[in-house]
């Protein structure tokens, strides 16, 4: 089982959304890039680590790094990272708390709603696992 945000969590989450054909006719027609920036602990050192999310007309893909040309980006601590992820809270919790920042073309989030839905199933059986 893979760690959350480690390399073979990944590798895992891009072989996910790539080999699910729900997911990749959901996002048909769609262009939206997401980006997410998660910092380590307070004082307990450890890197910042960014991911990315492309929707591109049918093909889904994760992957480690950033996206110069990211339409949404979210930033958020470790332990709210691993809480979303586990399904301890949700996105929009954290976002009412002001633990996750949200950036970006948030219209363009909001059109796609159904997407961000799909991708939490699809990675799902990560958070089992992770």
């Amino acid at each position: 089982m893979p760690e959350y945000l480690s390399a073979a969590w990944f590798v895992a989450a891009d072989d996910a959304v790539r080999g699910h054909d729900g997911l990749a006719e959901a996002s048909r027609g769609a262009h939206l890039v997401l980006q997410q920036t998660v910092d380590p602990p307070p004082g307990e050192g450890g890197a910042t680590v960014v991911w990315t999310v492309r929707f591109d007309d049918g093909s889904v893909r994760v992957h480690e790094g950033g996206a110069p040309d990211a339409d949404v980006t979210f930033h958020t601590d470790r332990a709210t990272a691993e809480a979303v992820q586990r399904g301890a809270t949700s996105a929009q919790a954290a976002f009412m708390a002001g633990q996750l920042r949200v950036g970006g073309d948030i219209a363009a989030l909001l059109a796609h709603q159904e997407l961000m839905a799909g991708l939490t199933d699809v990675l799902g059986p990560l958070r089992e696992r992770g």
